[in-house]
């Protein structure tokens, strides 16, 4: 099978395709014959090893793995003897970061229990587009920012892989919902069903005077002291991505601004699991939410693809497509290529 190799650290022309064996699954995992993969924020840290923190989680001195990605949307191939949930020919999705990563790859053995079956409404680049995304999103609304029917929500950065999710999702628990996005993806937020549309070339969020119950920040670079005034008295601010300061700061800080009041400030430390994702799944089959896709790369151009998603203005997600071919249906695409 062909994968992405990636063996030391350094620019993005360190991944290359190679030839590398099929693997044989145990008797707990499935051989996924994966058709589409997606691109994360951790395959920055996996190829290049900038920073001390990508490096405690993929190794000191060389990546740990030798194949990046952790999304994947396929077909499963073969199943361990101790595996009953799944069948040759059942469509699945997941995420595979906390079982050996290796998405970038035509095939990869992974546990049954981080796979789940894949919304029959999307195709396999629509999909793989989901697992680390999508839950985010539901985790750090749900879970950290404890969101209730009526709240009024922002998203920062709503035109990104989180941001676009966290806008449906925040709908689909009953919230009012502004996203917070640049002047050229305005009418993407918009059409993902947000109440309102801050741009923020023209509009400093923290200056308006509205007060959010919540405030999702999965991009930019602002002050936890932006997010804490446009905060309502038992407001809270949840940090899933951005800068680093936007990310550190409310975990380092967060503790000791609460102390001052009721407003929490706080950083969202995802785990996946497929119960999360099983909701997601029902959420995109009843057409509450649905994926957004920028452009789909085949997997031979992954440090194109990966370059790109590394500009950091991506709309919804960046996507490799493996040597089967799926087209994204135009009614899906058609968002980000009218935005």
């Amino acid at each position: 099978m062909r994968a992405i190799v990636c063996t030391r650290y350094g620019p993005l022309e360190a991944l290359r395709v190679e030839e590398t064996p099929k693997p044989s699954p145990l008797d707990h995992e499935v051989l996924v014959e994966i058709h589409a993969a997606s691109i994360n924020h951790s395959v920055l840290f996996f190829v290049k090893g900038e920073s001390l923190a990508g490096r405690m989680g993929f190794g000191l001195l060389n990546p740990r793995y030798r194949t990046p990605g952790n999304d994947i949307a396929g077909r499963v191939e073969a199943v361990g003897k101790n595996v009953t949930q799944f069948k040759p020919g059942d469509d699945v999705y997941g995420d595979l970061a906390e079982c050996g990563w290796g998405a970038f790859a035509e095939h990869a053995c992974v546990p049954a229990a981080a796979l789940s079956r894949k919304p029959a409404n999307l195709t396999f680049e629509e999909a793989a587009a989901v697992p680390e995304a999508a839950v985010v999103a539901l985790q750090g609304l749900r879970d950290k920012g404890k969101i209730k029917a009526g709240h009024k929500v922002l998203v920062h950065g709503a035109s990104g892989g989180v941001g676009t999710f966290a806008v449906q999702i925040a709908k689909a628990f009953g919230a009012e919902v502004t996203g917070l996005c640049s002047t050229r993806n305005v009418e993407l937020v918009r059409s993902l069903g947000a109440d309102h549309v801050i741009d923020y070339n023209r509009e400093d969020f923290a200056q308006s005077g509205q007060r959010y119950d919540l405030i999702l920040a999965t991009a930019g670079s602002r002050s936890i002291l932006d997010y804490r005034r446009a905060l309502t008295p038992t407001g809270i601010h949840v940090a899933t991505g951005g800068a680093m300061a936007q990310i550190f700061q409310p975990l380092l800080l967060g503790p000791w601004l609460t102390m001052l009041g009721r407003k929490r400030m706080c950083t969202l430390a995802m785990r996946p699991n497929t119960r999360d994702l099983e909701l997601i799944t029902g959420l995109i089959e009843t057409g509450k939410v649905r994926p957004v896709i920028e452009k789909c790369y085949p997997l031979t151009q992954s440090a194109e693809a990966v370059s790109h998603y590394g500009q950091g203005h991506t709309r919804g997600k960046i996507v490799l497509r493996m040597k089967h071919q799926q087209p994204l249906r135009a009614a899906q695409a058609q968002p980000t290529e009218n935005a």
